[in-house]
């Protein structure tokens, strides 16, 4: 069976959720049956790395297909967008697909304006929403403007003992804004649509009908020990939103309880947004694809929300691929990947060259069989965080820090504080035991900093325009 020629494409991204919220994926305390289906009918790579772990260079990374760095995009709160590299959505539009946005785009600025549109991003609809308040300008914003419409404000809602009901929630909002789009009547036009949703970013303040639903006492708890207060107290000055603290201090079991109430209500309305691509007709010719711009530490190592650190729980995000009859189904692999992968393989599927430039590698052949699903598609993955987040928001100074994973090792170098970490995922895949000061793992661990200072120099030196003469 040949690979159909421009399927339509559901991409389907939440915001800030970690790999481990997936009750197929084993998780006992989430409740998620339509992630579920989607991992039993598709294909899930276990192991997704984002290129930063902070959302505006991770989501300027996927939808141009270069690291943070080497777009010159690594900062939340940026004032423009860098000119010259068009977004993917772009490039999937040129090959005649109707193109739609919904909910939060997050590439410039967007806290304390409406952010601005990218010139030439291919979307012909277009739906923004960020934070899910009520003080933007009417116009700019269009989930604001939606419950307004109804009756409500926003701000108002969010102080009521109820917070806001799922009725009236962004997730769906933008649920009723995709099916609207999907009922659009295009002929033999194949759609894109990226359906972006707020949650499970912080705060955590699911519908109270979500939340009574998850009892803190269920919870297993944060991966926690009392020796990471000591190694965070080490890292102080790089950026995070928070310092390391016990988890009873800040009821990191009432955390997780909130975080999985959110991503339950993401799933009840993802699940309403697939049975309506199923009672449109157009299931069997659309490529559903599920996943996240980055983690959440949710109280791990006694750290909330994000920052530089590159944990499991911050850089690792789901990865689901669902075609019917197209790709595997029911299969996993734990072959490491990044998100721009992802980005890559969006063009191929849409039938769009992959730029030179490009530094993702397509999964479209893993996914039909033509390459085995758990061969290598890269030689090591990378994150960074560059000055990612504006001080108010953290106790550091502007960090510097990169991650580095090769096999079972994850190296981390925090460049402008002379320090680092260095893991063994498979005997310690919570990353409590640093090694980078044992001397049995020196050779590797010096080994690992020059193929990373490689990498570096490797794929994100900017070498100016292209050479037209032989000298």
């Amino acid at each position: 069976m040949s690979f159909p020629s421009r399927p339509n494409i559901l991409w389907y991204c939440t915001d800030q959720q970690r790999f481990d919220t997936i009750g197929a994926l084993g998780n006992p305390q989430a409740k998620t049956p339509t992630m579920d289906r989607l991992v039993n009918d598709g294909v899930t790579f276990e192991h997704t790395y984002c290129q930063s772990p902070i959302c505006t260079p991770s989501r300027s990374s996927f939808m141009t297909g270069l690291y943070p760095s080497k777009l010159h995009n690594t900062r939340n709160g940026n004032d423009t967008f860098p000119e010259g590299t068009p977004l993917i959505s772009k490039l999937i539009a040129d090959q005649g697909y109707d193109c739609g946005l919904i909910g939060k785009f997050h590439l410039q600025s967007a806290g304390y304006r409406a952010e601005p549109r990218v010139e030439n991003d291919g979307f012909s609809t277009w739906k923004f929403s960020h934070a899910p308040r009520d003080d933007w300008e009417p116009g700019t914003h269009d989930y604001a403007d939606w419950v307004k419409e109804q009756g409500h404000d926003l701000n108002a809602l969010r102080e009521t003992a109820d917070r806001v009901p799922a009725e009236l929630h962004q997730t769906t909002w933008a649920t009723t804004r995709a099916i609207e789009f999907i009922s659009e009547e295009r002929g033999e036009t194949p759609w894109m649509l990226n359906v972006n949703v707020y949650d499970p970013h912080p705060p955590f303040i699911p519908p109270k009908s979500y939340a009574s639903k998850f009892r803190a006492e269920d919870m297993p708890g944060p991966a926690f020990q009392p020796s990471d207060i000591e190694a965070q107290n080490a890292l102080g000055d790089a950026d995070f939103q928070t310092h390391s603290r016990d988890p009873s201090e800040f009821n990191g079991k009432q955390a997780q309880a909130d975080y999985y109430a959110m991503i339950a209500l993401i799933d009840d309305q993802l699940a309403r947004l697939l049975e309506f691509l199923e009672e449109s007709g157009q299931a069997e010719n659309t490529v559903v694809i599920f996943t996240s711009d980055h983690g959440e530490m949710l109280g791990d190592h006694g750290l909330l929300y994000k920052g530089c650190r590159f944990y499991e729980g911050l850089v690792r995000v789901p990865l689901i691929f669902k075609l019917p009859g197209q790709f595997k189904a029911g299969e996993k692999t734990v072959t490491p990947v990044e998100l721009l992968d992802l980005s890559a393989t969006l063009l191929d599927i849409a039938g769009a060259e992959i730029p030179k430039y490009h530094q993702g590698f397509s999964l479209l052949p893993h996914l039909i069989g033509k390459k085995p699903l758990h061969d290598p598609v890269r030689p090591f993955v990378r994150s960074e965080y560059f000055d990612a987040l504006a001080p108010k928001f953290t106790q550091g100074n502007g960090t510097f820090a990169t991650m580095h994973r090769r096999g079972k090792y994850k190296l981390v170098i925090y460049h402008s504080l002379g320090v680092g970490e260095l893991f063994d995922l498979e005997s310690d895949p919570n990353e409590h035991n640093n090694l980078w000061l044992t001397h049995d793992y020196q050779a590797i661990k010096n080994e690992l900093i020059l193929e990373s200072f490689n990498a570096h120099i490797n794929l994100t030196t900017d070498v100016g325009s292209e050479r037209i003469a032989p000298m």
